[in-house]
């Protein structure tokens, strides 16, 4: 597999909520909401987020799930979210990320930050990253099913040819 299509599943795992001890998230704030408040599109986050908290001191945040969430997307690439995921989050920048992993081959991989940057967003395993135009994001996967769970076909993901390693 190459590294565009290792980063394109980085993509979906992006978790971008908001939370964190500190300061617990208001009730009328869910956590899409969240992400819009910080620049980005809800689909980082699977459908069925019950809560998150933020600090808004630090932008440490937490996202909740029901449970742990998996999901595939173009047919190859797993994508895990624990019922906990969670980092730091600022305007256009998701880093520490913890709870949100991607299967390349035989291996899990943990997205670790996600820098949107114009109209796309970029990826990181840490060693590696690819952009991703922002309108892959639009729209939340849900568990299980990933982007169309009526039909049971997967939504090709775009991906900008750049991809870099560091």
């Amino acid at each position: 597999m190459s590294l565009t299509t290792v980063l394109t599943v980085f993509l979906f795992l992006s978790a971008a909520a908001t939370s964190s001890p500190a300061t617990i998230a208001d009730d009328a704030t869910s956590v899409y909401e969240a992400l819009e408040d910080f620049n980005f599109p809800v689909g980082l986050i699977p459908k069925g987020a019950v809560g998150y908290d933020l600090d808004q001191t630090t932008g440490k945040f937490h996202a909740y799930l029901n449970g742990s969430c998996s999901f595939s997307l173009e047919g190859s690439y797993e994508l895990r979210y624990k019922s906990t995921f969670g980092g730091y989050i600022s305007k256009n920048r998701l880093t520490s990320l913890t709870g949100i992993s991607v299967k390349i081959l035989f291996l899990w991989l943990n997205i670790v930050e996600v820098v949107r940057s114009g109209n796309d967003l970029e990826f990181s395993v840490g060693i590696a990253s690819a952009s991703f135009p922002l309108d892959n994001f639009f729209e939340c996967p849900q568990c299980g099913c990933g982007l169309d769970c009526v039909n049971g076909q997967v939504r090709k993901f775009k991906l900008n040819p750049f991809v870099s390693s560091s």
